[in-house]
């Protein structure tokens, strides 16, 4: 392993670790302040303010509990780009649901200049022109 691929691996996981501790100042100081977070039903979010708001409801906890189990890592050292596949566990009120998806993040040096999401659906999410 080179030391950018370390780098990038570790990165992404004390990423997911500010989510499982639902910590939302320590999410949002992972981006760039022109940062950009694509979520998984295709809103675009720029800059801090947009993002720490994209992202309340989910590490605010009005959703409950969140915990975020990787499954594989992929990495692009070049680009700095990180494809990470996970496994989103939601405990709200007692009631227990998975969500699986996938992140791509895309580094440069130690900020997050985007992060899209994508996750599996019941049923599809079509984008209209």
């Amino acid at each position: 392993m080179t030391d950018r691929r370390d780098q990038l691996i570790q990165l992404t996981n004390e990423f997911v670790d500010a989510f499982n501790r639902m910590n939302l100042d320590n999410v949002v100081s992972f981006f760039a302040e022109d940062g950009i977070y694509e979520d998984s039903t295709g809103g675009r979010h720029i800059g801090h303010d947009a993002i720490r708001t994209a992202f309340e409801p989910l590490v605010g906890g009005s959703r409950g509990s969140i915990r975020f189990d990787g499954e594989d890592v992929f990495v692009e050292t070049d680009t700095g780009k990180v494809l990470a596949s996970w496994r989103l566990n939601l405990d709200k009120d007692g009631e227990v649901s998975v969500i699986r998806g996938i992140d791509i993040l895309e580094f440069e040096a130690d900020k997050l200049k985007k992060k899209m999401a994508y996750m599996k659906a019941d049923k599809p999410h079509l984008e209209t022109n």
